[in-house]
């Protein structure tokens, strides 16, 4: 049923269109009872004729306003149903909060699935970054790669043309005279030598098909090629495993378990000033000044150690860091004495002589070859050297007028027990280093260098342990940490190269004391 207002429209427009078909048609409004509620507003229900003979409201229409009356209420009931049913307020309540709940549980609903999503993309991204990661590293070996390639293309001129009867031919062709200069650059760039004689031999095919002979010429140096594309497939894919950083950071941690050793040693040791005079005295004393010079020796043997050793704690680190520089001198640490001073001289000569590539290669291979061939060459070199060390530490703690140790057996033993796993690990680290530098750098050649004992001060080349103090000058007495130096051939050619075409930089200078420390040390 429609509601009230409707009829009330409905009413309305019914009298305005007998108004407008007969102007005499008039309506006679009342006025309504109660303004504030709806049931008791009237409308003018019945016409007025100006006319004699006029009819009542009941006369013209007594079922309109029946049925008005009754759609009124009804429409009334409808909007109003709290004065029909008491119980209206707390169902429209319940109903009103039911309908918050499934609001609230929907936008829950939403929510989780908005943060799985953001998770999702998240775990997305970090899976394209970490691609992204992988794909740079993979460029930046190739870009390596493609170098090598090219600076060995460049050292074998030889190799760009394969095949002298097809340059010939090209020669005579104007369009392989036009696209000879893309085909080099394909050839210098191309990771693959098998691949460039195999198009070669394509090509060739191509152009030159009646030339079965030199067809078969060209297979034949094909497969030579590809077997030594083979044969250098490791190395040319080869690059650094270790960075300069790294190796720098390496020397300096060895030269800080020098440093431990040699302040914790000579902490532990007491010194007399009465100093016996025997023949170990004197062949110790002779050894020292071979090893360090003789006026460190010198020194440890006349000073008195017994307030201030420090003067002996620089005489530990420089033995160690002499006995470490000798041994890393050498081709490979622990190896026979004359098969290293051959190797060493091989790999000198090869250095000033091929392309850097090349001599890197031939070490790296020679010093992995000698350890494959003798796996226990690394534990006797490790050995070896902490036996070494041990033996200068006494030699000097000897002469020194040092009361422990003492000179009999029992007191050294119990030395090398309360010392030896420290020595042993600055041991290692000297020959992991070795490792490192002889198999695992093919860019340049690093050396662990020291200053020798009586040789000129060269701010350059060196650094003053104790410049804070005064200046710098004098002779070399012993160096307390090892440098490092980097050593490489600029030259492509194969011709041998001058001192100018080796580029040395030290990238760690070593630390020496200077004979001018005794008036630091001890003033007098």
């Amino acid at each position: 049923m429609l509601p009230i207002a409707n009829w009330k429209d409905l009413y309305q427009s019914t009298f305005e269109f007998f108004a407008s078909l007969n102007p005499s048609f008039s309506f006679s409004a009342e006025s309504a009872q109660d303004s504030a509620s709806v049931s008791d507003l009237s409308f003018p229900l019945t016409p007025r004729d100006p006319t004699p003979r006029s009819l009542s409201t009941d006369e013209q229409s007594p079922s309109l306003r029946d049925r008005l009356d009754a759609a009124e209420h009804i429409d009334i009931d409808s909007h109003n149903p709290s004065s029909c049913d008491p119980s209206f307020g707390a169902s429209a309540a319940a109903s009103t909060l039911y309908s918050m709940r499934r609001e609230h549980d929907a936008t829950k609903n939403e929510l989780s699935r908005t943060q799985a999503e953001v998770a999702r993309w998240e775990e997305r991204y970090k899976t394209l970054e970490k691609t992204l990661k992988e794909t740079r590293d993979i460029l930046k070996v190739r870009d390596q790669e493609i170098q090598v390639l090219k600076e060995r293309e460049r050292n074998s001129p030889e190799r760009h043309c394969p095949s002298t009867h097809i340059d010939c031919r090209r020669n005579r062709d104007p369009a392989h005279k036009r696209s000879e200069s893309s085909q080099s650059r394909h050839i210098r760039l191309s990771a693959d030598w098998s691949e460039i004689h195999d198009d070669t031999l394509s090509q060739a095919n191509g152009n030159h098909s009646r030339n079965g002979s030199d067809l078969d010429n060209m297979s034949t140096v094909s497969e030579e090629e590809r077997a030594r594309s083979r044969s250098l497939e490791t190395f040319l894919n080869k690059i650094d495993l270790w960075s300069g950083a790294q190796i720098i950071q390496a020397v300096q941690d060895l030269n800080s378990e020098i440093l431990q050793f040699a302040a914790s040693a000579t902490e532990l040791c007491t010194f007399s000033k009465q100093r016996p005079h025997s023949a170990k005295v004197t062949q110790a004393s002779s050894e020292v000044a071979t090893r360090l010079g003789a006026a460190l020796s010198r020194l440890l043997a006349t000073r008195d150690h017994s307030q201030d050793p420090m003067l002996v704690q620089l005489a530990l680190q420089g033995c160690i860091s002499y006995c470490i520089s000798r041994a890393l001198s050498s081709f490979c640490i622990g190896y026979q004495s004359k098969a290293n001073i051959t190797l060493t001289q091989i790999y000198t000569h090869m250095f000033h002589s091929e392309p850097q590539p090349t001599s890197s290669r031939w070490r790296a291979l020679t010093h992995k070859h000698i350890h494959e061939l003798h796996p226990e060459l690394n534990e006797y070199a490790i050995n070896e050297m902490t036996e070494t060390i041990f033996r200068w530490s006494l030699d000097i703690f000897l002469i020194s007028g040092s009361t422990n140790p003492q000179p009999n057996p029992a007191s050294r033993e119990n030395f090398r027990a309360r010392f030896g796993a420290q020595v042993k690990r600055i041991s290692k680290a000297a020959c992991r280093l070795a490792q490192v530098t002889k198999e695992e750098i093919m860019s340049a050649n690093f050396e662990v260098i020291a200053a020798d004992s009586g040789q000129p001060f060269d701010g350059q080349e060196m650094m003053d342990a104790f410049e804070d103090y005064g200046s710098s000058d004098g002779v070399v007495l012993c160096t307390t940490e090892l440098g490092l130096r980097c050593s490489t051939r600029k030259a492509t050619s194969d011709a041998p190269a001058s001192e100018e075409s080796i580029d040395r930089r030290i990238l760690l200078r070593p630390k020496v004391v200077l004979e001018s420390v005794v008036e630091v040390i001890d003033p007098r």
